[in-house]
């Protein structure tokens, strides 16, 4: 048996005027999609609980089949396991964004999409700047970065209380009620603070401020943490696996499990990405191992850009160049089981991840068709199959 995950990172959506009154998948020219549906069942799962942030760590750790109230501690240990990263059992995890604030608006959390050799030039300065050894900025891809906080030089002042809110939940809204809060948020504020005068007159900024480009105006810490423990997959189901991502979070996830992390030219972590070159790696892919899983965030950007068009656009590029290719790839090879499913739903009104329920479907081998015609949010809502648990998902996924 092979099986196939492909993650519409954030497609769950409401209806939208601009689409006439349908979601994104309803509007979306999605044959492929609706035709697994057709051939299998639709559901609806709860992958991000109202006590925990409605992020992507914690809806594909639960997406993933790991109950995030027993396993999760942060995003960015994840994304510490994704670099290659090894942290102490005293060590903890911060996510570093490059973004861009004005008149104290969050104006880009991705600082415009700053280049990775900016954004490790605008880290080195801000390294230079702080004489504490146990504090290091490491550069990861364009503003998603990385501070390593060494808990065996110096002890830590945070705990599971310390919080950062996550900057694309604040696109377009004031920041300043939203600084980092509870034990050790003080040293997050002063290195932000200090962030603003170290990169208010760097080159960096300078240049890309005549390029027409936005400047990085500071860092902003948050979804710190430390390592979690994660039982191996295989450990758990018997099975191997595989992810395809352009994302660290997906990268360090897959790490944790014991999945291999498969890199694909021209995979951007953005609506540029090269569909068709994940759909054709997923493939090649399918000789040696159990289960591939394919990463998609082009759908989840274009709903923090507000991009309505672009995000029914992701969609179809997804269901054109990965799940119509993947799909025929396993029917010929034998008996096969696949799943389409978001993490969490990014509502375009709100540029933001959001709770609720995500809808999935699936067919394959000894999944037994049920009434569904389509694969979208108003065929879930009437759909039998709803697990409240998101992690449940993926053992009724490989049993179903």
């Amino acid at each position: 048996m092979k099986y196939a995950i492909i993650i519409p990172d954030g497609c769950a959506d409401e209806p939208q005027e601009s689409l006439g009154g349908k979601t994104p998948l309803q509007a979306a020219n999605i044959p492929a999609m609706d035709a697994i549906a057709a051939a299998g069942i639709v559901g609806r799962s709860n992958n991000t609980p109202t006590h925990l942030t409605a992020g992507s760590a914690v809806a594909n750790m639960n997406l993933l089949g790991y109950d995030v109230d027993q396993h999760f501690t942060g995003r960015a240990p994840l994304e510490a396991a994704a670099q290659g990263i090894e942290l102490g059992p005293d060590d903890w995890a911060i996510r570093c964004n490059l973004v861009t604030i004005e008149d104290q608006i969050m104006r880009d959390f991705t600082a415009d999409h700053i280049g990775n050799d900016e954004a490790v030039e605008l880290l080195g300065e801000m390294q230079k700047g702080i004489e504490a050894d146990y504090l290091e900025f490491k550069p990861g891809v364009s503003y998603r970065n990385l501070l390593i906080y060494r808990g065996e030089k110096e002890a830590p002042p945070f705990s599971r209380e310390t919080y950062g809110t996550p900057p694309h939940d604040l696109t377009d809204k004031s920041v300043a009620n939203d600084f980092p809060r509870g034990p050790g948020s003080d040293l997050l504020m002063d290195l932000m603070g200090h962030s603003v005068h170290a990169f208010t007159d760097h080159p960096v900024n300078k240049k890309r401020v005549a390029d027409g480009h936005l400047a990085a105006t500071n860092i902003w810490l948050w979804g710190l943490g430390k390592q979690p423990s994660l039982t191996p997959f295989s450990e758990l189901h018997g099975l191997t696996g595989k992810m395809i991502t352009a994302v660290d979070l997906l990268r360090g996830l897959a790490a944790l499990i014991g999945w291999e992390r498969i890199e694909v030219p021209g995979a951007t972590g953005y609506t540029d990405t090269d569909y068709a070159a994940k759909g054709k790696y997923a493939i090649d892919a399918l000789a040696d191992t159990d289960i591939i899983c394919v990463h998609v965030e082009a759908s989840d950007e274009a709903s923090h850009e507000g991009d309505a068009a672009g995000k029914v656009k992701a969609l179809e590029e997804i269901d054109r160049h990965i799940v119509t290719p993947l799909h025929a790839a396993l029917k010929e090879q034998g008996d096969y089981r696949i799943l389409v499913s978001p993490d969490h739903p990014t509502f375009l009104r709100t540029k933001t991840h959001s709770h609720g329920y995500v809808p999935w479907t699936i067919c394959g081998s000894g999944v037994e068709s049920d009434a569904s015609a389509t694969y979208d949010e108003p065929s879930s809502e009437t759909s039998s199959h709803a697990f409240e648990k998101g992690h449940l998902l993926m053992p009724f996924f490989l049993g179903a």
